[in-house]
């Protein structure tokens, strides 16, 4: 009997619970409020995903191994000979040990690709300079100087050159604050070039600046 009374205590709390009715909460009225931000710059708004094919926004990657051996051929002409042994070393998996390929823009990548980059680049430089017709010529085709003195070049010249090899590279042209400082350096690597009577190493030396930066290892 005093278990039979338990029982229907415990029913009834059950049914008591089932059918109390929930807690209405107040409803808080709120409002926002515009702050005054004085001077400080104006706020650059994020990507609408809907515009941007669903993406806010992300970091920059570093291309791949396999990317990389394909740029440098199309932008080049010609490969990098130890690609393939570094490519351990520049991130590519072996699937032996490493199942993932490694984008990361780490100093041992950077090491390698500069001297990949003076590999190329200078070979390429002195292929354009033996090469008598303009047109085909990789780093310079814009360049009409015949006595091998680039530093005679004006910066017109320069600059229409410069960003040919930014659109070769980047697939992009210089901003105009920009390219006043890439024309200053290219005199500079221009005027050393001459004073060691190699002329190949002016453009050459512009195509490792293109290969190294960020913009051509990134996207």
């Amino acid at each position: 009997m005093k278990t039979l009374k338990t029982s229907l205590v415990a029913v009834a709390l059950v049914l008591a619970a089932c059918s109390s009715k929930p807690v209405e909460k107040p409803e808080m009225a709120g409002s926002l409020e515009t702050i005054d931000m004085g001077n400080h710059p104006p706020m650059v708004k994020l990507a609408d995903p809907e515009t941007n094919q669903g993406h806010v926004g992300r970091k920059p990657r570093r291309i791949t191994v396999a990317q990389l051996r394909e740029s440098i051929l199309t932008t080049t002409g010609r490969q990098w000979s130890q690609i393939n042994n570094l490519a351990a070393s520049l991130g590519q998996a072996d699937y032996a040990l490493t199942v993932s390929e490694s984008t990361e823009a780490n100093l041992v990548f950077a090491k390698f690709l500069e001297d990949g980059a003076r590999e190329v680049c200078l070979a390429t430089a002195n292929a354009d300079l033996n090469n008598a017709t303009a047109a085909n010529r990789v780093l310079f085709p814009n360049v009409t100087v015949m006595n091998r003195d680039f530093t005679t070049m004006t910066d017109a010249q320069v600059q229409d050159n410069l960003q040919y090899l930014a659109v070769r590279f980047w697939g992009q042209r210089f901003g105009d604050d920009e390219v006043g400082a890439w024309t200053q350096t290219f005199r500079a690597i221009a005027t050393r070039a001459k004073a060691v009577n190699q002329p190949a190493q002016a453009w050459g030396a512009m195509c490792v600046a293109f290969m190294t930066d960020p913009r051509f290892i990134t996207y």
